[in-house]
């Protein structure tokens, strides 16, 4: 059974939802970010970047900076660049680039699932993140960016959803990058039926926001240690749910920046210890047991020997996991990804464009392309209450900031 609850978002006029909504800050390069702020006085960005222009700024993370996030909240409000529903909904949002499309609810989705592992998790988070977070949420008590859930195939949620967006939504707008956005606010009777629909599906997974599902999680339990109850809105949180067949799952390749000493020739000979090493023409690996090498223009694919790899384990058997145990760290000497410089992650979701165009960078590097994770093997890795390797997935959709924003005030559910 899996537990959620409409709420009242705060959000966008419709004639102004096209200039308000916007990626998550994150996604901008600096020039970028300036541009829009500059440009565009309605974007959710202004209430992220509350001192963009001024000389004197408070420093990033810190108390006095997430004041001045609530502030410039209280001023959209205030001048109704957003506005809180009367009453508590369930939304529908529906994302469409070219011929792709991924449709969704957003609701609150409860905390105490995410405490017993009904909504599961696949990635580890680091604490300090977490605390970051957890202190923004406190003092702006907002959560603007929802957590990508995925679930099982449901008729009756299906269904529900399709009954909605036969009507017009509430926004319909284009974005630069030629992503078509569609959102609508579920009836009361679809909304009743995506309750009942939900509590035949036993379990919810994490597939895009771990650390915000996870400060979600420690703000609730700050709430409560201050005598808030169970339906309190901190006790549950911003959360997107997609059915798992809609979502698409790409790998992050690996450009390591140089051999760490090594001659080509040396890193081949001791790669062939666990690989069978061919040159080849293919772009991408046949499956999850073959990497593609590349070096210098030129292409080789890694298949792993017999009795290398225990392809029955759901951590163990995962491209991500064999290149570190049998190339990063034994050969190349690359000990934690997560902090060391030699080593990229680069998106899949274009090919391998964009990986040979970093490595081209690197006049002694070489890139590893890996083959696509599928959800059924993020799911038993979850389920089995392991974790995978960090940048293991790139999933898409990738959700808006700012669309429907969920307030922690005592009315907003």
């Amino acid at each position: 059974m899996s537990r959620i609850v409409p709420f009242k978002a705060i959000r966008a006029p419709r004639h102004l939802a096209h200039l308000v909504v916007t990626r998550p800050y994150y996604t901008y390069s600096k020039n970028v970010m300036e541009a829009k702020l500059e440009s565009n006085r309605f974007s959710f960005m202004h209430i992220i970047n509350p001192e963009f222009g001024l000389s004197d700024r408070h420093a990033a993370n810190s108390t006095e900076r997430f004041v001045k996030v609530h502030e410039k909240f209280q001023e959209f409000l205030d001048s109704e660049y957003l506005n809180e529903d009367h009453e508590a909904h369930f939304y529908i949002y529906r994302q469409t680039f070219g011929s792709k499309s991924y449709t969704g609810l957003i609701c609150g989705a409860d905390v105490h699932e995410y405490d017993t592992d009904r909504i599961k998790k696949h990635e580890s988070t680091l604490t300090s993140r977490e605390e970051v977070f957890v202190k923004y949420l406190e003092i702006t008590g907002f959560n603007a960016e929802p957590v990508l859930l995925s679930h099982e195939p449901n008729q009756n949620v299906k269904q529900a959803i399709e009954a909605v967006v036969l009507h017009r939504p509430e926004y319909e707008f284009n974005t630069t990058d030629a992503v078509k956005h569609e959102l609508w606010i579920v009836d009361a009777l679809n909304q009743g039926k995506l309750i009942e629909a939900f509590q035949n599906i036993q379990n919810l997974y994490i597939a895009d926001g771990h650390h915000r599902s996870a400060s979600s999680s420690r703000l609730a339990q700050l709430m409560r240690n201050r005598g808030c109850s169970d339906k309190h809105p901190s006790q549950f949180f911003l959360a997107f749910l997609i059915d798992e067949d809609e979502l698409d799952i790409f790998p992050f390749h690996r450009v390591v920046k140089d051999l760490n000493g090594l001659s080509f020739d040396q890193l081949l000979a001791l790669l062939s210890d666990s690989f069978d090493v061919e040159l080849t023409d293919r772009e991408t690996p046949h499956d999850s047991k073959e990497l593609i090498m590349v070096r210098k223009n030129k292409r080789y694919v890694l298949s792993v020997k017999n009795g290398k790899v225990d392809f029955n384990h759901p951590v163990q058997g995962l491209s991500t996991q064999y290149l570190t145990d049998l190339v990063l760290v034994p050969l190349l000497h690359i000990e934690d990804q997560k902090t060391s410089d030699r080593i990229e992650f680069v998106s899949g979701i274009r090919g391998t464009s964009d990986t040979l165009s970093k490595l081209d960078k690197y006049d002694d590097g070489v890139a590893f392309i890996l083959h696509s994770i599928s959800m059924q093997e993020v799911k038993r890795v979850a389920d089995e209450h392991l974790i995978m390797p960090p940048k293991s997935t790139w999933v898409e959709p990738k959700l808006r900031s700012g669309m429907t924003i969920y307030s922690f005030n005592h009315d907003s559910v």
